[in-house]
C-alpha cells in the first residue's frame, strides 16, 4: 500500500499543529531537519519535533540533512519520531547508527542524495527499514523532479526484492500529480510531498488522490516487475 508523507517544510511554520491536523488522513507527518552545514538551509530541530509530537497522532518521520548524525539521530527517536532517516553521506558508522535508532524504538532509515549510489550499501540493507532516494539536491522545496533518478530507484527496489526485504522505498522532491505514477511504477511505495499537499486548496483531499494515484500505477507496474519486464 502506498505511503504518503506530507512535507511540514512546506507548511506554514507559524501554525504547525493546525497544519499538521489538516493532513490527519496522511500517513505520516514528514520533518524536514537542516542545520545549514550538510545543506544550506536552516529549519525545524529538535525542541519542535517535540512539541508537534504532542498535538498529532500521525506519527513522525524525521529526515536529518544534518552533520554528525550519529549524535543527533538517536536524540529524534527518543523525542518521539517514529522513524529517523540519516544520510549516508553524513553517518560515520552507519550500522551502529541505525541499530541505536531502532533501539530506541523507531524505524531506521538510510538517504542518499543523487549523486550517491545504492550499491555500496547493499550489505547495509537487513540493518534499515527505510531508504530514501532523493529526488532533488536536499536543502529546499518546491524543487523540480528528477527524472535521472527513476533507474536509480529501480535499482534500489530489485536489490530489496533480491534479498527479500521488507525495507519501504521513499522518495523526497518533487513529488505531485505529475510525477507520483512514475516513481510508483519504479517501485517507490513512500513518497514525501510538499507543495504538491500544502499547496491545494483541500491538504486532505490531495492526500488522497496522491495515495490513489500511487498504488494504482504500482498495481499497473507489479505484474511486469514481477515478470523481469521492468528496466532500469
Amino acid at each position: 500500500m502506498a505511503q504518503i508523507n506530507p512535507s511540514m517544510l512546506s507548511a506554514d511554520f507559524s501554525r504547525l499543529a493546525e497544519e499538521a491536523k489538516a493532513v490527519e488522513g496522511a500517513d505520516w507527518l514528514h520533518i524536514d531537519v537542516m542545520d545549514n552545514h550538510f545543506v544550506p538551509n536552516l529549519t525545524l530541530g529538535l525542541p519542535v519535533v517535540e512539541s508537534l509530537r504532542k498535538a498529532t497522532d500521525t506519527p513522525l518521520d524525521c529526515h536529518l540533512m544534518i552533520e554528525n548524525p550519529d549524535r543527533w539521530a538517536p536524540a529524534y527517536a527518543e523525542a518521539g519520531a517514529g522513524s529517523v532517516t540519516f544520510h549516508a553521506e553524513a553517518a560515520a558508522a552507519p550500522v551502529r547508527l541505525a541499530r541505536e535508532i531502532r533501539a530506541q524504538g523507531a524505524r531506521a532509515s538510510l538517504a542518499l542524495r543523487p549523486a550517491t549510489p545504492i550499491e555500496p550499501y547493499e550489505d547495509l540493507l537487513p540493518e534499515l527499514d527505510m531508504i530514501l532516494v532523493m529526488t532533488v539536491e536536499p536543502g529546499f522545496g518546491g524543487q523540480a523532479f528528477l527524472d535521472v533518478m527513476l533507474p536509480k530507484i529501480r535499482r534500489t527496489r530489485r536489490l530489496i526484492d533480491r534479498h527479500g526485504l521488507p525495507l519501504w522505498l521513499q522518495v523526497d522532491g518533487g513529488v505531485s500529480a505529475a510525477t507520483i505514477e512514475r516513481c510508483a511504477e519504479a517501485g517507490a511505495d513512500v513518497f514525501v510531498a510538499g507543495s504538491a499537499v500544502y499547496g491545494a486548496d483541500d491538504p486532505a483531499a490531495a492526500v488522497r488522490g496522491l495515495r490513489e494515484q500511487a498504488e494504482r500505477a504500482g498495481r499497473a507496474a507489479r505484474p511486469a516487475t514481477e515478470s523481469g519486464g521492468s528496466g532500469a
